[in-house]
């Protein structure tokens, strides 16, 4: 249970295509050049946007490109000091560099916001006759799509303070939460010998066979959370009210309201998939219960609802899980097969196990002039290797957009998780046809039912439960005991009388780290995996014709809403009906594993 027995030992990403290491003086270099080109451009453009009739559109082109390479060199900086900082933020040097970088971005986002506020100044009617113009075709989205936030508009010096503000405000409560949850150990006694992991370990855990095993990882988990209870409180509490506070400054009409325009999606449409969802809770207490008699159990605690089916947990090592993803992106396309190869051979992964590492994975695409790099803690099991053929899936999705400038290259949420859950269900369909024992096929089976709960109904709770924290934090400030009381109500319909909580469970919501750096992210893993549930069925009957239209969403990035992007694939999102056709693929693998069982 050490770190170093992980098979993924020495898997570490090697980022010299950003940066050499910390002190790489190109680094200052950037931040110099950067600020002294913002200036320049300030000088040169400040007034010349919001002026009768819009600006000339060649003007405003010349403006955009020029913006666009400061944020671009300014951004990659701010990657290299990130991915440092997670992959050991425990080390002073790259916390230093990361606090570093993150004010000196702030001074140069304060230097260049007049020209977005300038254009969010024009008349509708400008403002769009401008962006129509042929001239600005590569920028029509970026620019239409700003235009949501003019209601929402401070003056340029009350900007200028909320950005000031944020690096020792939300920001730094947000590294406080990292820095805190990274360096926590969780003793758990193991082979008559006290191990003490870190959260990634302790939460791996979940997936063993042993049930007293499982029990103590639990109990581990959540002693160590609640003795550390006051300041994830404190931390979640200041959070929420710094997000409500801007709510009404911004005038938005709910603590949502930004995360969808950031995903350019509606408010309805993101209810009416949440209720879809609720609807369909009775699937997972059917297959909960199915599992309770599968493990022997009368009824499932919340620690076994990740058991394995079967003797023992899949060990799978590193190499492994490399192998089975190439291949299977390879019978799907060999060009995800080559993307996805770079990805292991040139060392764009870190997936060792470290002391002050950050939990959990991601796949962060810096700028369309270098390739993402992913993260992730690898513990030997199956659906670790399903978690790196998750975040390669983003990374081939970044790879493929590689060619779309910079304000067209990042995916709203809700698509950006569809190439993720979309290698997933490649890699579970090509695991499972390579298995032809129905016992080991149905804990193949069970493993992905269980992932697409995870990704669906739990992600669906978390968003209930933060719902419900804001609008308690309306009224009075946040205890343990209010938050504790919002996630088990959030988790009840879930769960139904299928599942048993734990009094320990009670601080389930206090390590979830979308809380507190991305509020509401949780509802785009719902669209996205339902919208892959409904792809991948499509892909089924379809077959290889389905594979270049899919790469063509793929490759057009972020240049258009999702509704623009999905339409040629017959997506209507709006539609409360096409959620369903998601619940119906996830009813069929618990019905195969009911007749596998």
């Amino acid at each position: 249970m050490s770190e170093s027995t992980s098979s993924a030992a020495g898997v570490t990403w090697d980022l010299g295509d950003l940066f050499a290491s910390p002190d790489d003086p190109r680094i200052d270099e950037t931040l110099r050049q950067c600020k002294e080109d913002a200036e320049a451009f300030a000088a040169t453009y400040r007034g010349t946007i919001d002026v009768p009739g819009g600006p000339a559109p060649e003007h405003l082109l010349a403006g955009l490109q020029r913006i666009e390479d400061i944020y671009d060199r300014i951004g990659r900086v701010g990657s290299y000091a990130g991915l440092l900082y997670a992959a050991d933020t425990s080390n002073p040097v790259h916390r230093d560099l990361e606090q570093k970088v993150e004010q000196r971005t702030t001074e140069l986002r304060n230097l260049l916001l007049f020209f977005d506020l300038e254009w969010l100044e024009l008349s509708d009617a400008d403002a769009a006759k401008v962006a129509e113009t042929p001239v600005l075709a590569e920028y029509r989205h970026y620019l239409t799509s700003e235009r949501r936030y003019r209601p929402h508009k401070l003056s340029e010096p009350e900007e200028k303070v909320v950005n000031e503000k944020d690096v020792t405000g939300c920001h730094a409560w947000g590294r406080l939460f990292t820095e805190l949850t990274s360096s926590l150990s969780f003793p758990v006694e193991r082979d008559g010998k006290v191990w003490e992991l870190s959260l990634s370990q302790a939460l791996a855990l979940y997936h063993e066979p042993d049930r007293e095993l499982r029990r103590r990882a639990h109990d581990a988990l959540f002693d160590v959370l609640e003795r550390n209870g006051q300041v994830l409180t404190f931390t979640y509490d200041t959070l929420i009210q710094d997000h409500l506070t801007m709510d009404r400054l911004r005038e938005y009409p709910n603590p949502m309201e930004p995360r969808h325009l950031a995903n350019e999606v509606d408010a309805e449409s993101v209810e009416q998939m949440m209720r879809v969802v609720e609807a369909n809770y009775g699937v997972a207490h059917e297959y909960w219960k199915l599992k309770a008699k599968l493990v022997n159990l009368p009824k499932l605690v919340v620690y076994d609802q990740y058991a394995p089916i079967g003797a023992k947990a899949e060990h799978y090592t590193y190499d492994q899980a490399r192998a089975s993803i190439l291949e299977a992106l390879g019978q799907f396309s060999p060009r995800f097969q080559e993307i996805a190869s770079r990805f292991f051979d040139g060392r764009w992964i870190d997936a060792e196990l470290r002391k002050g590492k950050r939990g959990g994975a991601f796949c962060a695409s810096p700028s369309p002039k270098v390739h993402p790099y992913i993260l992730c803690n690898y513990t030997d099991n199956l659906r670790d290797a399903m978690t790196v053929a998750h975040e390669l899936g983003h990374g081939i999705h970044g790879y493929l957009s590689l060619h779309q400038r910079l304000v067209n290259y990042h995916p709203t949420l809700p698509l950006a998780e569809t190439a993720s859950v979309f290698s997933e269900m490649l890699v579970f369909d090509y695991l499972v046809r390579r298995v032809s024992d129905p016992a080991a096929q149905l804990g193949l089976l069970c493993g992905t039912i269980e992932d697409t709960f995870a990704t669906v109904f739990r992600q669906n709770v978390l968003t209930r439960f933060e719902q419900a924290a804001f609008e308690a934090r309306k009224s009075a400030r946040l205890t343990p005991e209010k938050l504790q009381d919002a996630w088990i109500a959030a988790n009840a319909p879930y769960y139904g009388d299928a599942l048993e909580m734990t009094p320990g469970y009670r601080w389930g919501w206090s390590y979830i780290p979308h809380f507190i750096h991305t509020p509401f992210y949780c509802y785009s893993y719902v669209f996205g995996e339902l919208l892959v549930l409904a792809l991948y069925g499509m892909y089924r009957e379809q077959g290889p014709p389905f594979v270049p239209e899919y790469t063509r969403l793929l490759e057009q990035g972020g240049s258009a809403s999702p509704a623009e992007l999905l339409a040629p694939l017959g997506v209507d999102f709006r539609n409360p009906e096409f959620w369903q056709k998601g619940f119906r693929e996830l009813s069929r693998l618990v019905e195969w594993a009911k007749s596998l069982a």
